[in-house]
This record gives C-alpha cells, structure tokens and sequence, in this order.
C-alpha cells in the first residue's frame, strides 16, 4: 500500500512538473511574439473640422463596430472579461482621466496597422477591417476622435490568460493584429452609393465575425457555446432566399425572416440599425454578386 502511495505521489510530481513545463513554454513563445515591434509608415490624411465630417466620423465610429469596445462614449470599456482566456478592454480615447492622448500619426498607425506604443500590436484591435479605409472616412474619423468630450475612466490592463495564449500559439485566435495585417494596403477609394463595390467596402466589417468567404459558421476563439456567424453567400443555408427589405430588417430590428429573432449579444444590431439606406442596398448587392459557399467553409 506505501509502495503505491509512493508511485501515485511521484507521478502526480511528474504530472503537475510537466503542466508547469508547458505552460511556461506557451508563456514564452507567446510573450516572445507579444513583444515583437514593427516599424510601419503611417499616412496621415487631410483631417476636416466642419459639422459634416465629424458627424459623418460618429457615424463611421458607429457602424463600423468602434464603440462595441470603446463604449458608447468611447471612454473605453472591457469588453472581454474571462481570466483564464483573457480580461481586454478598448481604450478610453477621449482626453479624460484615463484616456490617451495619441497623435493623428499614432491613430492610424493604430487603426490601420495595429501598431501600438513603442511598435508593438495592440490586442484584438480588428485592424484588417480597417487596413483599406479610405483617406476621406480616415480623415473624418480622426475629425470625430478630435470632438469627443472628455470622459473619465480608467480601465484596468489588458491580461492575457493561458488558454487565450494557447488558442493564439494554435492559430484560433488573431491576438495580434500587426501579424495578420497586410501593411502595404492602400487605402480604398470608393464610391459611396448602392453599388456592389461600395458593399464590399463596407463588408469589411463583417468579416471578422462571418469569416473572410462571409460563409459564417464558428467563431475562431470563441467558446464552443456561442451561435455560429449566419452565411451571407447565395448558399441555400444563407441569404438565397432573402430580399433586400429582409436583410434591411434584419440590420435594423434583428428579426430574420419568417420572423425568428436574431441574438442580440452577437448580432450587432445596435450598430448596424445605423447604416442609411444606401449604405444596406449596397451591402446587399455585395453580398447577392457572392458565390454561393457552405456554411462554415470562412
């Protein structure tokens, strides 16, 4: 019976040496790409200061998912909060307590490329949605930045668990931006109106969630209990049979039809309520000029 007990306690030695042994090699390779810099040109574009321009970057900010992380306010909020994955929150990017005060230089930097202070990527920032901004929305979102009023709000640091670090050694999870960013991409110069090309612009916000095919399915990174992305291709699993005031519906109210409501904490419909007619017609032609592609193929 000792001889036993002794074996088992040796074995749970080994077991629990060898957990430490691995998660201190996922600490360090991830913390070892964590603290890569780059170093990236960052174009400033003419900045506006009229009614029109900022209101036009309030409403870029809004529909582009911005205030999903950085709060309403955009004072900042924590919008992941899951100690063993990770604790992330948007910066506060008014000049309140709290808030950082950045340079336009910085913004885009950031915005465009992921970069953060001292050349390293920033965290989950969806930076390869907003790499093709044109100059015109980049200008009118730094002039909307500028206009913010000052919130007070201090945020707790970024934290990355040992699961988040593992899921973004295995490549579920796009923790850094900079890595996955093309930074030679020019910014797109589109033609605001109902068109297909202008949809597909805008489309780029979809992406981070629906997969770069907009084929929807399962979430990289997200735990196993969350919805699948709905597929936006011409597939008979997505929008095949949809109309334009069906997807104007679902935007706006976040009922699909036939009435099925969609889920509020993942579709975000307090944001995409926003988008003007123009902005859906032409998502919608985007999205009927899509091969069809099964579901879950990203």
């Amino acid at each position: 019976m000792r001889t036993t007990l002794r074996w088992l306690g040796r074995g749970s030695t080994v077991l629990i040496l060898l957990v430490v042994a691995a998660l201190a090699t996922v600490y360090a390779m991830s913390e070892m790409r964590m603290r890569r810099t780059w170093q990236v040109e960052a174009s400033v574009p003419p900045v506006p200061a009229d009614a029109a321009a900022i209101a036009r970057g309030e409403h870029l900010a809004t529909i582009r998912g911005c205030r999903g992380c950085h709060a309403p306010d955009m004072g900042g909020a924590t919008f992941i909060d899951s100690p063993p994955f990770a604790k992330l929150s948007g910066t506060n990017l008014t000049p309140g307590k709290g808030g950082v005060r950045l340079s336009d230089e910085a913004l885009v930097r950031a915005i465009r490329h992921g970069v953060g202070s001292g050349g390293r990527s920033l965290l989950f920032m969806p930076s390869q949605e907003f790499a093709a901004l044109s100059e015109s929305d980049m200008g009118d979102l730094l002039a909307y930045l500028h206009s913010l009023s000052p919130v007070d709000r201090e945020l707790p640091p970024n934290q990355v668990g040992p699961l988040g670090r593992l899921l973004f050694l295995a490549g579920k999870v796009p923790l850094l931006p900079a890595e996955v960013v093309d930074h030679a991409t020019r910014p797109a110069q589109p033609q605001p109106g109902p068109t297909a090309a202008y949809g597909e612009y805008l489309a780029a916000a979809c992406k981070g969630c629906h997969g770069p095919g907009l084929s929807g399915g399962h979430i990289p990174g997200t735990p196993p209990n969350w919805p699948d992305a709905a597929n936006l291709t011409l597939d008979p699993t997505g929008l095949a049979a949809w109309s334009e005031v069906d997807l104007r519906r679902a935007l706006r109210e976040g009922v699909a039809p036939g009435g099925r409501a969609l889920k509020a904490d993942f579709m975000p419909v307090r944001e995409t309520r926003h988008l003007s007619d123009d902005e859906i017609a032409a998502l919608y032609a985007y999205f009927r000029s899509l091969p069809p592609r099964v579901r879950g193929s990203r």
